[in-house]
């Protein structure tokens, strides 16, 4: 009877310790992005001060960012997941294609109205190998805050599957061909087509109108919305608000985009080395 107590609480405190590790990795992703939202908060208060001169995002950006915020909402309720589905190459060309061309949109606008992208992106403000490390550093911080979501979304609406329609067609693509073009495009080039347009420049027109705080939940709900994807609604919007925080925070686009490629890595590593995952 004693050593069955015995094994009892052995076998209990791994458990413990578990919760308890898992109990302070929150608090420190609280922690880290509480601090990020000071030091941005004094940041502009010390811009403030200084009353320095800097060229924001004026009318022509903001009818630009509305029709294209009005675009997404449009098409929410025609893109909602639809469980027969199927994957298709043809189905990623065309959305690659309409991005490459509201990037283009974008950028020849502010280039026609005299705005130097590269220096407004913050695009070499810091260098490779810091981008990558404040990038992965930011994530794993931004990970418990995800997790939280993830179960306040679970008790706001219901059970429903969690996979947006990229990790459907991962999951269920039957060629390696097929599997390649998902992780190109899940890794490379939507990281860095969704931070262009929601975190650099809706964002951005946002933040000019409305204020840093508005900026980022108004962005980051469009950007949750957008993957019209209900049962990822909560943790897609914390994902977003990290991702600006991150932004606003470094003053580069690149460390969002990192954090974002990272993050859709991870993800499909977890699909694809599910028995490695899970234990």
């Amino acid at each position: 009877m004693l050593s069955g107590n015995v094994f009892a609480i052995f076998g209990a405190a791994p458990s413990v310790a578990l919760a308890l590790i898992s109990l302070l990795y929150a608090i420190a992703g609280v922690g880290v992005y509480a601090s990020l939202i000071y030091q941005i908060n004094a940041h502009i208060r010390a811009a403030s001060d200084t009353e320095m001169p800097v060229r924001v995002f004026g009318l022509p950006e903001a009818i630009l960012a509305g029709v294209l915020m009005f675009f997404f909402l449009l098409t929410i309720s025609s893109t909602a997941p639809d469980p027969a589905l199927q994957f298709h190459p043809r189905n990623l060309l065309a959305n690659l294609l309409l991005s490459a061309f509201v990037i283009l949109v974008i950028v020849s606008l502010l280039q026609f109205r005299g705005f130097d992208v590269s220096a407004l992106g913050g695009f070499f403000r810091i260098s490779f190998f810091r981008t990558l490390g404040m990038g992965a550093i930011l994530l794993f911080f931004a990970y418990p805050l995800v997790g939280f979501s993830e179960a306040i979304n679970q008790r706001l609406f219901g059970g429903g599957s969690s996979k947006q329609n990229i990790v459907e067609f991962f999951s269920g693509s039957r060629t390696l061909q097929e599997r390649i073009l998902i992780i190109i495009f899940a890794v490379a080039i939507a990281p860095i087509v969704e931070e262009f347009v929601f975190r650099f420049f809706i964002y951005g027109v946002l933040k000019r109108y409305v204020g840093c705080l508005l900026g980022v939940i108004l962005s980051s709900l469009l950007f949750a919305a957008a993957h019209a994807h209900l049962p990822s609604l909560v943790p897609l919007f914390v994902l977003g608000s990290c991702f600006a925080i991150a932004y606003e925070w470094s003053g580069s686009i690149l460390v969002s985009m990192t954090m974002h490629s990272l993050f859709n890595s991870l993800t499909l590593i977890a699909l694809a080395f599910p028995e490695i995952i899970s234990q």
